[in-house]
Formats: C-alpha cells, structure tokens, sequence
C-alpha cells in the first residue's frame, strides 16, 4: 500500500501523458488521517467519472457512539455526512480541462432520507464513496492538477465533512434524532389501525411542482380535525398529535387548490424519511403504499385484470392480457394488479391522474350502456371488496363523484390546506341524495393471478455486446437496447434509485429470473440478498451512486419493459 506522497509523484510523472495512463493510479493509499482508495479509473475525459472511496477510522471521526447505536441512527449519520460532504465539494471543487475534468462530486440527496453507497458505516471504519473527473486538456494528463485534487482538495473535504469535531453536534443530532422519531412513528401505524399521520405543525405545500422545498411564503400549518386526531410516542421528542389516517378507504375531497392532490402527495412520499426543515419530517406512511394512475401506452403484459375488465371486443382475454399501448383503463387496472402481485398494502389514487371511466359509472350511463355491453367495473364498485379480501386501503382524491360517498369509511374534506372531517356530513347527504346506482362488482374482488418472468424476455446487452444500463433523472432507464419510461411512477425519489434497480435487474436476471419463479419470489430473493448484503451485493466493484429502493418501484420497472413475456 502506498502513502500520499507517492500518488503525489505518480501523479506528478503522469503529466503530460495519455489519458489512460491514469489507469496507473488504480489502487489505496494512506493518507495521515484516512485511507483512498482508486476504484475505478476513466478511460477518457468525457467518460463517467473515476470511482474513488475514502476509508477514516472511527478513532479519527470521533462520533460519539450514541449517534449510530442503532440501524436507523446509523442510516440517518450516514445521510447527514453525504449532505455534508456534497455542500463542501461543491465549493471546493472546481473544472480544471476538459470534459468532466476538476469535479469532485457525491450523489446529489433529495428531500429524502434514505440508505445510499455513497456513504457505508463499519465496525472500525466511516467510508464515503465519490467520483473524480481527472483533470485533462484534451486527452493529455494534467498531473500536478490531479495531484492538487486528490492530495489537497479530497483531505480538505475530509477534514471539513467527516470528522466530528468540524460539524455542528446540534445539528448532527437533529437529523440523526428526527429520522429517528419519523422512522418510531411509521412503527406504530399497523398496531393503531392507521395507514398514515401526518403531524400537527406539518408544512405540506412545496415551493413549485419542480422544487420539493416547503413553501416558505406564508406557510400553513397542519392542524388535524378533532374527530381523526391520534396522539403517538417518540423517542427524542416525546408525544406527537396529528391527524391518523385509519384502514380502509379515505376519501380527501374538497374545491380545486385547496390542498387536496398536495395532501395525498405527502402521504405518497411518507413511505420515505425526511430531512429537518422539509416540513413534511412526520408525515409517514406505510411502506407498501402506492401511488396509482392511468398511464396511456405503457406496455403490459400478461396481466389478470378480469376484477376490473371483462368480454373485450374480438374476444380478447383480460385473463392474461397483454398490449404494446394500453388504454387509460386498462393501465390503471393492470396498475393496480401489478402493485398487489408486487405487495401493496395501500392505493393511493388521484382522480386528475386516473381515466374517468375507470373510476366511475354513475346512475344515468347504467341506464344508457347496460352491463353487459361495458367491460369496465368500476374502481368505485371494488374497493371495498379489495379490503374485505385483501386488507388493503385505498386513499382517494375526490372532487367529482359523490358516489364515492357511499362505499368510504372516512371522509376528509380540504379547505385552504386544512382538513376537516366531513364523514357524517357526507354520509347525510348519501342519505339524502339517493343515486339508485347499481353495484356492478359481484361479492369479491377476484384472483390476483401470480406471473413468472421469461429470462429470454430481459436482454440487457446491445446486440453481442456487454451490459449496457443508462439512467436519465429518475424518469427513464436505459436497459439494453430498451428505454423504460418511469415517467408515471412518482416514488422514485432519486437517480440512484433507478441506477440500483437496472443493476438489480441484471442481477435478479443472472440468479433468479430462470422461469420457475414468481415475480413475487423473485423480488423476496433479490430483497433478502440486499439486506443481507447490501447495495454492493448488485455491482463487480463498489459504486458511489447507488439508492435503496422498494421492491415495489423493482417490480414496476420490470412490468414497464417492452420485451416482457410471463407465463
């Protein structure tokens, strides 16, 4: 193993010289207070960035042991140092040549708390994990630049992100504290009979649709009406009231802007812990809820959506349907189909983003299209089968349909971002308003229908080249020759969690996806491997961008492949 000074002058004699000479840096070097080591080295300027880690001793970190004494503390101290370390490189970082060259970066967090490579806790170490750009002008080496980046800049970085004596101890317990108590909070929904909370004092409006931040411009604070409010234990801040969203179907209705959509989004994004600050730290969720809506043309294939949609046109089975450019309806059945095989526990549904016909079939059009001639039944006329049967809740954004009023347990009317409880109020007017429409659902929800993979159907290579993965924002994924549009499924939170899911993809491929296994064992299998392994479990060298994400947002990559073929 060599020391600072050496990579110094191998750096120093590299100047000038081609750029895959850096390739000769490849290795780990002790630094006075860590150890770096060189992954991973570019092969050209405009190339993904060099992989690099540093390695510090708790002896040298000095955090106190309280502050990762337990997995969700540790998770929580490990988030704070990935914020820390990607504000001080953005201001000690800087271009120095061409292409990427100069930039030292971390994976960019979100609002989010979550488990990142990016930074690893172990017994006798603290290890971040971040990309280089090698310095270059054009293809040639710019040595003493490199030198000056990973032998001043990177211990610079060290020395005022990730030691203790440099941070705030304050701060640093805050975050390690309230990811503590939202991660408390989310433990206790199940045993209270609640699907959701959102905290007394919450700040749930963002700034824009584009900046998750909370609004700061005359915020409203959560207050939750008597009737629903729930009072729950913390370990670092003691009681918390709020508003208990309880099992079942909740209806959130209310006029246009007035908090409705901006509701159900922060109970979509409390399946994830959050930052101090971001106003929505204690709002959780169970952690299989998911968000559904319609998603026109999206691929599905061999899906049971017969709980929803029966006789098509030309005898076209719903059994194990399959299309290249699914309709408004049949995306949002076989949506919700796929989310249940997958594990879902709650559905959580906006009507602005669902197909209407889909939703609802009032009095008036059953009196105009007899059954028999319409091969939608409506969501409206199985939910409440799906919970008898099932156990799963549905949370629902309501504005348009007052048939809904009649199959909800409880009902939350908005009125300038406060809720109200309006279920007996709705429950009179039902009475009052009778519709005479028929249920069209039968007396169950139906078979949810296990499917297994095709290995043949998942090709990441190009042609008879190696594995090809690429990932845009968190929107689109590149998997061989394929694009996936995830555009429609709003729980990706961040790039690295598309990145991990391509990787787990190839993996799950290469072990698991033989066609003997369910998509459901299959996703058990990959989740065990990664609990038990981790991230790293899904990569050949370590990575710095890698995310946690649910089996769920797995499976819906997987459903959204174009080459997809089950049995």
């Amino acid at each position: 193993m060599s020391n600072s000074d050496s990579l110094k002058r191998l750096l120093h004699s590299l100047d000038n010289r081609s750029y895959k000479a850096y390739k000769d840096i490849q290795g780990r070097y002790t630094f006075p207070d860590f150890t770096l080591r060189v992954d991973y080295v570019q092969g050209d300027p405009f190339a993904s960035p060099s992989q690099l880690r540093v390695q510090i001793p708790h002896t040298v970190a000095q955090f106190p042991e309280e502050l990762y004494q337990t997995p969700i503390r540790t998770l929580a101290l490990r988030d704070y140092l990935t914020r820390q370390f990607y504000q001080v490189a953005q201001k000690v970082s800087d271009r120095r040549g061409t292409g990427k060259s100069g930039l030292i970066q971390i994976a960019k967090p979100s609002q989010e708390v979550v488990s990142r490579t990016a930074a690893l806790w172990f017994e006798d170490y603290l290890e971040i994990r971040f990309t280089v750009g090698l310095p270059a002008r054009g293809r040639t080496i710019l040595g003493y630049q490199a030198a000056e980046m990973l032998c001043v800049d990177v211990p610079d970085i060290v020395h005022r992100a990730l030691l203790y004596a440099s941070l705030n101890p304050q701060e640093v317990q805050r975050h390690v504290g309230t990811v503590e108590d939202a991660e408390s909070l989310r433990s206790q929904l199940a045993e209270k009979g609640l699907i959701a909370f959102i905290a007394d004092g919450a700040i749930l409006p963002r700034r824009s649709g584009i900046n998750p931040q909370p609004l700061t411009d005359k915020p409203i604070p959560f207050q939750s009406p008597d009737s629903l409010r729930v009072t729950l234990n913390c370990p670092n801040r003691g009681e918390m009231t709020g508003m208990g969203i309880p099992q079942g179907i909740t209806l959130i209705v209310g006029g246009g802007y007035h908090g409705k959509s901006t509701l159900l989004q922060a109970i979509e994004l409390g399946v994830y812990n959050h930052i101090p600050g971001d106003g929505r730290e204690f709002v959780v969720t169970e952690p299989a809820a998911v968000k559904i809506r319609a998603e026109d043309g999206r691929n599905v294939a061999g899906v049971d959506i017969s709980p929803f949609i029966n006789h098509l046109p030309q005898g076209r089975s719903t059994t194990n349907f399959s299309t290249e450019n699914a309709s408004g309806s049949t995306s949002q059945a076989a949506n919700i189909i796929e989310a249940l095989e997958a594990g879902a526990k709650v559905l959580l549904v906006d009507e602005d983003t669902s197909a209407t016909n889909f939703m609802i079939r009032d009095r008036r059009m059953q009196a105009l299209i007899a059954k028999s001639a319409e091969p939608i039944t409506p969501l409206v006329d199985k939910i409440k089968q799906l919970c008898s049967d099932y156990g799963v809740s549905t949370v629902l954004v309501m504005g348009g349909s007052g048939d809904y009023f009649d199959v909800a347990d409880t009902i939350i009317a908005m009125t300038e971002y406060q809720p109200a409880d309006v279920t007996a109020k709705a429950r009179a007017i039902a009475e009052s308003y009778q519709t005479a429409r028929l249920a069209e659902g039968g007396e169950h929800f139906g078979t949810i229908t296990p499917r297994t993979p095709l290995a043949n159907s998942l090709d990441p290579s190009r042609g008879n080249r190696a594995v090809k993965l690429k990932v845009r924002d968190v929107d689109e994924m590149g998997f061989g020759t394929e694009n996936i549009d995830l555009s429609a499924v709003s729980q990706i939170i961040e790039p690295g969690q598309l990145r991990a899911i391509a990787q787990a993809m190839v993996y799950a491929k290469e072990r698991y996806i033989n066609g003997d296994r369910t998509l459901a064992e299959i996703l058990a299998a990959l989740s065990a491997d990664i609990a038990q392994q981790g991230l790293d479990v899904l990569t050949p060298y370590p990575q710095s961008d890698l995310t946690e994400f649910r089996p769920l947002e797995f499976a819906a990559a997987i459903n959204r492949l174009r080459s997809l073929q089950v049995e």
